[in-house]
């Protein structure tokens, strides 16, 4: 939905920095990008006492500031007016407490049914629980279901749910589709118009 990579590798560097450290590899970023913002500060801050010294100043730097960097994929909110209403859209991220910061910029809270975070279940990709708990909010079926991602913990957590996937701009992934763009979409889940 959104190309968050410049805003998260600005948000990590800047908490490095504060601390002294210096900006993230590109091997660190690359976890980072993909996975909570805990297991991301985990990861660059390993050892107990610079961990907890991160997360709290973590908590003190607003994420506000970095939405500048985030851009919106081309597409998406008329690919989600084209969805609605006769389709459920939900968004499922390992983004914590910024989601709904992101949303609101964009103006597109009322163009999703269900916003699930790492906050709301107890594992987060790539373990399937979210889009388990996805299935369980509507009802559906893993066959009723078409989960879009990019990451190689999207694909885990889609196929361990049973979900589809369709790889966004990753050809490496393990996918029922592969897109290079969102308009692709209309494709498959209006495929008489095609």
């Amino acid at each position: 939905m959104f190309d968050t990579k410049m805003a998260n590798m600005a948000y990590y560097n800047q908490i490095l920095a504060h601390f002294g450290k210096p900006e993230m590899t590109p091997d660190q970023f690359a976890h980072a990008h993909m996975h909570t913002v805990d297991m991301a500060l985990s990861s660059l801050f390993p050892d107990e006492k610079s961990h907890a010294a991160a997360e709290a100043f973590r908590k003190e730097l607003n994420y506000v500031q970095f939405l500048k960097y985030i851009k919106i994929e081309p597409y998406l909110k008329t690919l989600l007016r084209k969805l609605r209403p006769g389709f459920k859209t939900a968004v499922v991220t390992n983004r914590t407490d910024t989601m709904s910061y992101i949303l609101d910029r964009h103006e597109l809270g009322d163009l999703f049914d269900l916003v699930l975070t790492a906050l709301n279940v107890p594992r987060p990709k790539p373990h399937p629980d979210p889009l388990l708990k996805l299935l369980d909010h509507f009802g559906a079926t893993p066959e009723e279901v078409l989960y879009i991602g990019d990451s190689t913990l999207d694909e885990q957590a889609a196929k361990a749910s049973g979900i589809s996937l369709a790889a966004y701009d990753n050809l490496a992934l393990e996918a029922r589709y592969h897109i290079k763009s969102l308009e692709e979409i209309e494709g498959i889940v209006f495929p008489e118009k095609g």
